[in-house]
Protein backbone atom coordinates (compact mmCIF):
# COMPACT_ATOMS: atom_id res chain seq x y z
CA UNK A 1 0.00 0.00 0.00
CA UNK A 2 1.67 3.23 -1.13
CA UNK A 3 1.40 6.35 1.00
CA UNK A 4 0.50 9.57 -0.76
CA UNK A 5 3.07 11.25 1.42
CA UNK A 6 5.85 9.36 -0.28
CA UNK A 7 4.90 10.54 -3.72
CA UNK A 8 7.89 12.87 -3.98
CA UNK A 9 10.85 10.98 -5.44
CA UNK A 10 13.92 10.29 -3.37
CA UNK A 11 17.14 9.19 -4.98
CA UNK A 12 20.59 9.07 -3.48
CA UNK A 13 22.63 11.96 -4.70
CA UNK A 14 19.60 13.96 -5.89
CA UNK A 15 18.60 17.29 -4.38
CA UNK A 16 15.28 17.39 -2.56
CA UNK A 17 13.66 20.40 -4.21
CA UNK A 18 11.47 23.19 -2.90
CA UNK A 19 8.65 21.85 -5.05
CA UNK A 20 8.91 18.40 -3.52
CA UNK A 21 8.97 19.93 -0.06
CA UNK A 22 5.83 21.97 -0.76
CA UNK A 23 4.13 18.86 -2.19
CA UNK A 24 4.44 17.41 1.29
CA UNK A 25 3.76 20.60 3.23
CA UNK A 26 0.65 22.03 1.56
CA UNK A 27 -1.77 19.14 2.31
CA UNK A 28 -0.45 19.06 5.88
CA UNK A 29 -0.98 22.81 6.25
CA UNK A 30 -4.56 22.49 4.97
CA UNK A 31 -5.24 19.63 7.38
CA UNK A 32 -3.67 21.34 10.37
CA UNK A 33 -5.04 24.84 9.89
CA UNK A 34 -8.65 23.62 9.70
CA UNK A 35 -8.59 23.11 13.48
CA UNK A 36 -7.64 26.68 14.56
CA UNK A 37 -9.91 28.11 11.85
CA UNK A 38 -12.76 26.37 13.66
CA UNK A 39 -11.71 27.97 16.95
CA UNK A 40 -11.41 31.33 15.23
CA UNK A 41 -14.94 31.02 13.82
CA UNK A 42 -16.27 30.03 17.26
CA UNK A 43 -14.71 33.19 18.69
CA UNK A 44 -15.89 35.37 15.80
CA UNK A 45 -19.47 34.09 16.02
CA UNK A 46 -19.85 34.72 19.76
CA UNK A 47 -18.02 38.03 19.20
CA UNK A 48 -21.18 39.18 17.41
CA UNK A 49 -23.12 38.82 20.65
CA UNK A 50 -23.51 41.98 22.77
CA UNK A 51 -21.97 40.36 25.89
CA UNK A 52 -18.14 40.28 26.07
CA UNK A 53 -18.33 37.47 28.65
CA UNK A 54 -19.55 35.09 25.91
CA UNK A 55 -16.17 35.31 24.14
CA UNK A 56 -14.30 34.55 27.34
CA UNK A 57 -16.67 31.73 28.26
CA UNK A 58 -16.17 29.91 24.96
CA UNK A 59 -12.41 30.45 25.26
CA UNK A 60 -12.31 29.02 28.78
CA UNK A 61 -14.61 26.14 27.85
CA UNK A 62 -12.33 25.31 24.93
CA UNK A 63 -9.31 25.35 27.27
CA UNK A 64 -10.98 22.69 29.46
CA UNK A 65 -11.51 20.36 26.50
CA UNK A 66 -8.16 21.14 24.93
CA UNK A 67 -6.56 20.22 28.24
CA UNK A 68 -8.32 16.86 28.35
CA UNK A 69 -7.85 16.04 24.68
CA UNK A 70 -4.27 17.26 24.25
CA UNK A 71 -3.17 14.97 27.08
CA UNK A 72 -4.62 12.10 25.06
CA UNK A 73 -2.97 13.06 21.78
CA UNK A 74 -0.98 9.84 22.02
CA UNK A 75 -4.13 8.03 20.84
CA UNK A 76 -3.58 9.50 17.38
CA UNK A 77 0.21 9.42 17.33
CA UNK A 78 0.64 5.88 18.65
CA UNK A 79 -2.16 4.59 16.40
CA UNK A 80 -0.38 6.02 13.37
CA UNK A 81 2.93 4.44 14.38
CA UNK A 82 1.54 1.00 15.19
CA UNK A 83 -0.61 0.97 12.05
CA UNK A 84 2.36 1.93 9.88
CA UNK A 85 4.38 -0.94 11.33
CA UNK A 86 1.59 -3.44 10.67
CA UNK A 87 1.08 -2.02 7.19
CA UNK A 88 4.79 -2.35 6.45
CA UNK A 89 4.66 -5.98 7.57
CA UNK A 90 1.55 -6.51 5.41
CA UNK A 91 -0.22 -7.93 8.49
CA UNK A 92 -3.95 -7.34 7.99
CA UNK A 93 -4.79 -8.69 11.44
CA UNK A 94 -2.45 -6.29 13.25
CA UNK A 95 -3.66 -3.42 11.07
CA UNK A 96 -7.19 -4.08 12.32
CA UNK A 97 -6.06 -4.45 15.93
CA UNK A 98 -4.07 -1.21 15.68
CA UNK A 99 -7.41 0.52 15.12
CA UNK A 100 -9.70 -1.47 17.40
CA UNK A 101 -7.55 -1.49 20.56
CA UNK A 102 -7.25 2.30 20.86
CA UNK A 103 -10.93 2.61 19.90
CA UNK A 104 -11.93 0.73 23.05
CA UNK A 105 -9.50 2.83 25.07
CA UNK A 106 -10.95 6.03 23.57
CA UNK A 107 -14.51 5.02 24.46
CA UNK A 108 -13.45 4.06 28.00
CA UNK A 109 -11.62 7.34 28.68
CA UNK A 110 -14.33 9.43 27.01
CA UNK A 111 -17.00 7.73 29.14
CA UNK A 112 -14.87 8.37 32.23
CA UNK A 113 -14.84 12.08 31.39
CA UNK A 114 -18.65 12.05 31.23
CA UNK A 115 -18.92 10.26 34.60
CA UNK A 116 -16.51 12.74 36.22
CA UNK A 117 -17.89 15.81 34.47
CA UNK A 118 -19.06 17.64 37.61
CA UNK A 119 -15.75 17.48 39.56
CA UNK A 120 -13.80 18.37 36.39
CA UNK A 121 -16.00 21.44 35.84
CA UNK A 122 -15.82 22.56 39.47
CA UNK A 123 -12.04 22.22 39.54
CA UNK A 124 -11.72 24.15 36.26
CA UNK A 125 -13.92 27.03 37.43
CA UNK A 126 -11.99 27.19 40.71
CA UNK A 127 -8.66 27.42 38.86
CA UNK A 128 -9.95 30.03 36.42
CA UNK A 129 -11.42 32.19 39.19
CA UNK A 130 -13.92 33.74 36.77
CA UNK A 131 -16.81 36.10 37.47
CA UNK A 132 -20.24 34.59 38.06
CA UNK A 133 -21.54 35.60 34.61
CA UNK A 134 -18.59 33.99 32.79
CA UNK A 135 -18.73 30.93 35.07
CA UNK A 136 -22.40 30.31 34.25
CA UNK A 137 -21.74 30.49 30.52
CA UNK A 138 -18.72 28.19 30.82
CA UNK A 139 -20.92 25.67 32.68
CA UNK A 140 -23.52 25.83 29.90
CA UNK A 141 -20.89 25.25 27.20
CA UNK A 142 -19.15 22.48 29.14
CA UNK A 143 -22.29 20.53 30.11
CA UNK A 144 -23.20 20.19 26.42
CA UNK A 145 -19.75 19.52 24.90
CA UNK A 146 -18.78 16.87 27.44
CA UNK A 147 -21.16 14.38 25.76
CA UNK A 148 -18.99 14.46 22.66
CA UNK A 149 -15.86 13.29 24.53
CA UNK A 150 -15.95 9.61 23.42
CA UNK A 151 -16.54 10.68 19.82
CA UNK A 152 -13.73 13.27 19.86
CA UNK A 153 -11.27 10.64 21.12
CA UNK A 154 -12.54 8.06 18.64
CA UNK A 155 -11.86 10.60 15.92
CA UNK A 156 -8.25 10.82 17.10
CA UNK A 157 -7.95 7.08 16.58
CA UNK A 158 -9.61 7.05 13.15
CA UNK A 159 -7.50 9.95 11.86
CA UNK A 160 -4.32 8.32 13.19
CA UNK A 161 -5.23 4.97 11.67
CA UNK A 162 -5.94 6.43 8.23
CA UNK A 163 -2.65 8.33 8.39
CA UNK A 164 -0.83 5.14 9.33
CA UNK A 165 -2.26 3.41 6.27
CA UNK A 166 -1.13 6.29 4.08
CA UNK A 167 -4.73 7.35 3.42
CA UNK A 168 -3.94 11.03 3.94
CA UNK A 169 -6.67 12.24 1.59
CA UNK A 170 -9.29 10.29 3.54
CA UNK A 171 -8.07 11.64 6.89
CA UNK A 172 -7.98 15.16 5.44
CA UNK A 173 -11.51 14.74 4.07
CA UNK A 174 -12.74 13.59 7.48
CA UNK A 175 -11.20 16.55 9.29
CA UNK A 176 -12.34 19.17 6.81
CA UNK A 177 -15.88 17.79 6.59
CA UNK A 178 -16.16 17.81 10.39
CA UNK A 179 -14.87 21.37 10.70
CA UNK A 180 -16.96 22.75 7.84
CA UNK A 181 -20.07 21.18 9.39
CA UNK A 182 -19.12 22.70 12.73
CA UNK A 183 -18.74 26.16 11.20
CA UNK A 184 -22.08 25.95 9.35
CA UNK A 185 -23.87 24.82 12.52
CA UNK A 186 -22.12 27.60 14.50
CA UNK A 187 -23.56 30.23 12.19
CA UNK A 188 -26.98 28.57 12.15
CA UNK A 189 -27.36 27.95 15.89
CA UNK A 190 -25.88 31.26 17.11
CA UNK A 191 -26.75 33.86 14.48
CA UNK A 192 -30.04 32.40 13.19
CA UNK A 193 -31.54 30.47 16.13
CA UNK A 194 -30.00 32.73 18.80
CA UNK A 195 -28.74 29.89 21.00
CA UNK A 196 -25.63 31.81 22.05
CA UNK A 197 -22.84 29.90 23.82
CA UNK A 198 -24.99 26.75 23.93
CA UNK A 199 -25.26 26.87 20.13
CA UNK A 200 -21.48 26.80 19.76
CA UNK A 201 -21.32 23.72 22.02
CA UNK A 202 -24.15 21.91 20.18
CA UNK A 203 -22.45 22.57 16.85
CA UNK A 204 -19.19 21.02 18.08
CA UNK A 205 -20.83 17.90 19.52
CA UNK A 206 -22.86 17.23 16.38
CA UNK A 207 -19.76 17.69 14.21
CA UNK A 208 -17.71 15.31 16.41
CA UNK A 209 -20.36 12.62 16.21
CA UNK A 210 -20.74 13.09 12.46
CA UNK A 211 -16.97 12.72 11.95
CA UNK A 212 -17.08 9.19 13.39
CA UNK A 213 -19.77 8.12 10.93
CA UNK A 214 -17.77 9.69 8.09
CA UNK A 215 -14.63 7.81 9.16
CA UNK A 216 -16.50 4.52 9.55
CA UNK A 217 -18.06 5.05 6.11
CA UNK A 218 -14.58 5.39 4.60
CA UNK A 219 -13.45 2.23 6.39
CA UNK A 220 -16.39 0.18 5.13
CA UNK A 221 -16.52 1.69 1.64
CA UNK A 222 -12.81 1.12 0.98
CA UNK A 223 -12.70 -2.24 2.83
CA UNK A 224 -9.73 -1.07 4.87
CA UNK A 225 -10.48 -3.38 7.79
CA UNK A 226 -11.37 -7.09 7.95
CA UNK A 227 -13.10 -7.88 11.25
CA UNK A 228 -13.28 -11.58 10.40
CA UNK A 229 -9.57 -11.83 11.20
CA UNK A 230 -10.05 -10.69 14.81
CA UNK A 231 -10.36 -12.87 17.90
CA UNK A 232 -12.07 -10.43 20.24
CA UNK A 233 -10.35 -11.65 23.43
CA UNK A 234 -6.97 -10.39 22.18
CA UNK A 235 -8.26 -6.82 22.10
CA UNK A 236 -7.89 -6.53 25.88
CA UNK A 237 -4.48 -8.16 26.23
CA UNK A 238 -2.41 -6.11 28.66
CA UNK A 239 0.95 -6.10 26.86
CA UNK A 240 -0.20 -4.44 23.60
CA UNK A 241 -2.19 -1.84 25.53
CA UNK A 242 0.81 -0.99 27.70
CA UNK A 243 3.01 -0.76 24.61
CA UNK A 244 0.54 1.61 23.01
CA UNK A 245 0.74 3.93 26.01
CA UNK A 246 4.54 3.81 26.21
CA UNK A 247 5.12 4.69 22.56
CA UNK A 248 4.59 8.41 23.13
CA UNK A 249 5.52 8.83 26.78
CA UNK A 250 7.85 11.78 26.16
CA UNK A 251 5.40 13.48 23.80
CA UNK A 252 2.77 13.03 26.52
CA UNK A 253 5.04 14.83 29.00
CA UNK A 254 5.65 17.55 26.41
CA UNK A 255 1.88 18.02 26.14
CA UNK A 256 1.63 18.37 29.92
CA UNK A 257 4.21 21.18 29.87
CA UNK A 258 2.31 22.94 27.07
CA UNK A 259 -0.96 22.60 28.94
CA UNK A 260 0.49 23.88 32.21
CA UNK A 261 1.63 26.99 30.36
CA UNK A 262 -1.71 27.41 28.55
CA UNK A 263 -3.85 26.88 31.65
CA UNK A 264 -1.64 29.20 33.72
CA UNK A 265 -1.77 31.87 31.04
CA UNK A 266 -5.56 31.57 30.66
CA UNK A 267 -6.19 31.46 34.42
CA UNK A 268 -4.18 34.63 35.05
CA UNK A 269 -5.82 36.29 32.05
CA UNK A 270 -9.28 35.44 33.40
CA UNK A 271 -8.49 37.38 36.58
CA UNK A 272 -7.65 40.55 34.65
CA UNK A 273 -11.30 41.24 33.83
CA UNK A 274 -13.78 40.24 31.14
CA UNK A 275 -12.46 42.69 28.54
CA UNK A 276 -8.87 41.49 28.95
CA UNK A 277 -10.05 37.87 28.92
CA UNK A 278 -11.93 38.43 25.65
CA UNK A 279 -8.97 40.24 24.06
CA UNK A 280 -6.60 37.45 25.11
CA UNK A 281 -8.99 34.87 23.66
CA UNK A 282 -8.83 36.63 20.28
CA UNK A 283 -5.03 36.84 20.32
CA UNK A 284 -4.77 33.17 21.28
CA UNK A 285 -6.93 32.20 18.30
CA UNK A 286 -4.65 34.20 15.99
CA UNK A 287 -1.65 32.50 17.61
CA UNK A 288 -3.18 29.06 16.95
CA UNK A 289 -3.75 29.94 13.30
CA UNK A 290 -0.11 30.94 12.92
CA UNK A 291 1.21 27.93 14.84
CA UNK A 292 -0.77 25.41 12.80
CA UNK A 293 0.24 27.04 9.53
CA UNK A 294 3.92 26.89 10.50
CA UNK A 295 3.29 23.38 11.82
CA UNK A 296 2.48 22.20 8.29
CA UNK A 297 6.06 22.94 7.27
CA UNK A 298 7.28 21.26 10.46
CA UNK A 299 5.38 18.08 9.58
CA UNK A 300 6.86 18.11 6.08
CA UNK A 301 10.33 18.47 7.60
CA UNK A 302 9.57 15.52 9.86
CA UNK A 303 8.93 13.33 6.83
CA UNK A 304 12.12 14.42 5.03
CA UNK A 305 14.21 13.92 8.18
CA UNK A 306 12.72 10.46 8.69
CA UNK A 307 13.67 9.57 5.12
CA UNK A 308 17.20 10.91 5.56
CA UNK A 309 17.79 8.87 8.69
CA UNK A 310 16.21 5.74 7.25
CA UNK A 311 18.39 5.97 4.13
CA UNK A 312 21.46 7.26 6.04
CA UNK A 313 21.71 10.34 3.82
CA UNK A 314 23.29 13.14 5.82
CA UNK A 315 23.06 15.63 2.89
CA UNK A 316 19.29 15.08 2.82
CA UNK A 317 19.13 15.78 6.56
CA UNK A 318 20.99 19.05 6.05
CA UNK A 319 18.65 19.82 3.15
CA UNK A 320 15.67 19.32 5.47
CA UNK A 321 17.18 21.85 7.90
CA UNK A 322 17.75 24.40 5.12
CA UNK A 323 14.25 23.96 3.66
CA UNK A 324 12.72 24.30 7.14
CA UNK A 325 14.71 27.45 7.77
CA UNK A 326 13.84 28.98 4.38
CA UNK A 327 10.09 28.34 4.41
CA UNK A 328 9.77 28.90 8.15
CA UNK A 329 11.52 32.27 7.93
CA UNK A 330 9.54 33.33 4.86
CA UNK A 331 6.20 32.34 6.44
CA UNK A 332 7.04 33.93 9.80
CA UNK A 333 8.03 37.25 8.20
CA UNK A 334 4.88 37.25 6.06
CA UNK A 335 2.64 36.53 9.07
CA UNK A 336 4.31 39.28 11.12
CA UNK A 337 3.91 41.75 8.25
CA UNK A 338 0.22 40.88 7.86
CA UNK A 339 -0.38 41.47 11.57
CA UNK A 340 1.55 44.73 11.49
CA UNK A 341 -0.38 46.13 8.53
CA UNK A 342 -3.87 44.70 9.00
CA UNK A 343 -4.27 44.24 12.75
CA UNK A 344 -7.43 46.33 13.10
CA UNK A 345 -9.15 44.60 10.19
CA UNK A 346 -8.25 41.20 11.63
CA UNK A 347 -9.63 42.12 15.06
CA UNK A 348 -12.79 43.50 13.44
CA UNK A 349 -13.40 39.97 12.12
CA UNK A 350 -13.38 38.57 15.65
CA UNK A 351 -15.59 41.07 17.47
CA UNK A 352 -17.87 44.07 17.07
CA UNK A 353 -17.45 45.11 20.73
CA UNK A 354 -15.38 48.30 20.58
CA UNK A 355 -13.87 47.92 24.05
CA UNK A 356 -12.66 44.38 23.36
CA UNK A 357 -11.32 45.34 19.92
CA UNK A 358 -9.35 48.27 21.37
CA UNK A 359 -7.83 46.02 24.03
CA UNK A 360 -6.85 43.48 21.36
CA UNK A 361 -5.28 46.18 19.17
CA UNK A 362 -3.27 47.40 22.17
CA UNK A 363 -1.88 43.85 22.66
CA UNK A 364 -1.51 43.17 18.93
CA UNK A 365 2.24 43.80 18.89
CA UNK A 366 2.74 40.42 20.58
CA UNK A 367 1.22 38.70 17.55
CA UNK A 368 3.72 40.57 15.37
CA UNK A 369 6.53 39.20 17.53
CA UNK A 370 5.21 35.66 17.95
CA UNK A 371 5.97 34.20 14.46
CA UNK A 372 9.57 35.45 14.55
CA UNK A 373 10.13 34.21 18.10
CA UNK A 374 8.48 30.83 17.61
CA UNK A 375 8.77 29.59 14.04
CA UNK A 376 12.12 27.84 14.47
CA UNK A 377 10.94 25.99 17.58
CA UNK A 378 8.02 24.57 15.59
CA UNK A 379 10.30 23.56 12.72
CA UNK A 380 12.76 21.92 15.10
CA UNK A 381 9.98 19.95 16.79
CA UNK A 382 9.08 18.53 13.38
CA UNK A 383 12.73 17.67 12.73
CA UNK A 384 13.10 15.96 16.11
CA UNK A 385 9.83 14.07 15.57
CA UNK A 386 11.20 12.74 12.30
CA UNK A 387 14.29 11.57 14.16
CA UNK A 388 12.00 10.04 16.85
CA UNK A 389 13.92 12.00 19.50
CA UNK A 390 11.03 12.97 21.76
CA UNK A 391 13.26 13.18 24.83
CA UNK A 392 15.03 16.31 23.58
CA UNK A 393 11.68 17.95 22.79
CA UNK A 394 10.45 17.09 26.29
CA UNK A 395 13.56 18.51 27.97
CA UNK A 396 13.59 21.75 25.95
CA UNK A 397 9.95 22.56 26.59
CA UNK A 398 10.40 21.84 30.30
CA UNK A 399 13.19 24.44 30.48
CA UNK A 400 11.02 26.89 28.50
CA UNK A 401 8.21 26.32 31.01
CA UNK A 402 10.60 27.11 33.86
CA UNK A 403 11.51 30.40 32.16
CA UNK A 404 7.79 31.21 31.76
CA UNK A 405 7.09 30.50 35.44
CA UNK A 406 10.04 32.65 36.56
CA UNK A 407 8.69 35.65 34.61
CA UNK A 408 5.20 35.11 36.08
CA UNK A 409 6.64 34.98 39.60
CA UNK A 410 8.71 38.14 39.04
CA UNK A 411 5.64 40.17 38.08
CA UNK A 412 3.43 38.56 40.75
CA UNK A 413 -0.25 39.25 41.32
CA UNK A 414 -0.07 42.73 39.80
CA UNK A 415 0.83 41.40 36.35
CA UNK A 416 -0.59 43.41 33.44
CA UNK A 417 -1.88 42.04 30.10
CA UNK A 418 1.34 43.15 28.35
CA UNK A 419 3.49 41.50 31.01
CA UNK A 420 1.45 38.32 30.69
CA UNK A 421 2.10 38.27 26.94
CA UNK A 422 5.78 38.93 27.61
CA UNK A 423 5.88 35.75 29.69
CA UNK A 424 4.21 33.90 26.81
CA UNK A 425 6.87 35.24 24.42
CA UNK A 426 9.66 34.17 26.79
CA UNK A 427 8.20 30.65 26.76
CA UNK A 428 8.02 30.68 22.95
CA UNK A 429 11.57 31.95 22.56
CA UNK A 430 12.77 29.48 25.18
CA UNK A 431 11.46 26.58 23.10
CA UNK A 432 13.53 27.85 20.19
CA UNK A 433 16.75 28.42 22.15
CA UNK A 434 16.72 25.23 24.23
CA UNK A 435 15.75 22.87 21.39
CA UNK A 436 18.40 24.36 19.10
CA UNK A 437 21.02 23.07 21.53
CA UNK A 438 20.07 19.46 20.75
CA UNK A 439 20.43 19.57 16.94
CA UNK A 440 23.99 18.23 16.98
CA UNK A 441 22.73 15.31 19.07
CA UNK A 442 20.60 14.12 16.12
CA UNK A 443 23.58 14.32 13.80
CA UNK A 444 25.84 12.37 16.17
CA UNK A 445 23.18 9.74 16.92
CA UNK A 446 22.05 9.03 13.38
CA UNK A 447 24.93 9.85 11.03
Amino acid sequence: MRSVLTSAPLHKGSIFTHREYLTLAIPLIISGISTPILGAVDTAVVGRLPDASAIGAVALGAVIFNTMYWLLGFLRVSTTGLTSQANGANDAKEMALACLRPMFLAVFIGSLFIILQIPILKLSLYLFGTSESVGNLVSTYYSIRIWGAPFALLNYVLIGWLMGLGKVKLSLSTQITMNVLNIVLDLLFVLVFGLGVAGVAYATVIAEISAIFIGLFFMIRTKLIDLSLIQWRILIEKAPLVKMLKVNRDFFLRSICLLIMTVTFTTIGARLGETALAANAILLQIHYLMAYLLGGFANASSIVVGRSIGSKQFPLFKRALSLSLFWGTLSACLLSLIMLLFDEGIFNFFTTIEEVKNAAVDLGIWMVIYPIAGFWALQLEGIFAGATDAKSVRNSIFFALLAFVIVIIIYGKGISPHELWLSFTVFTLGRTVFLSMYVRKIERSNF
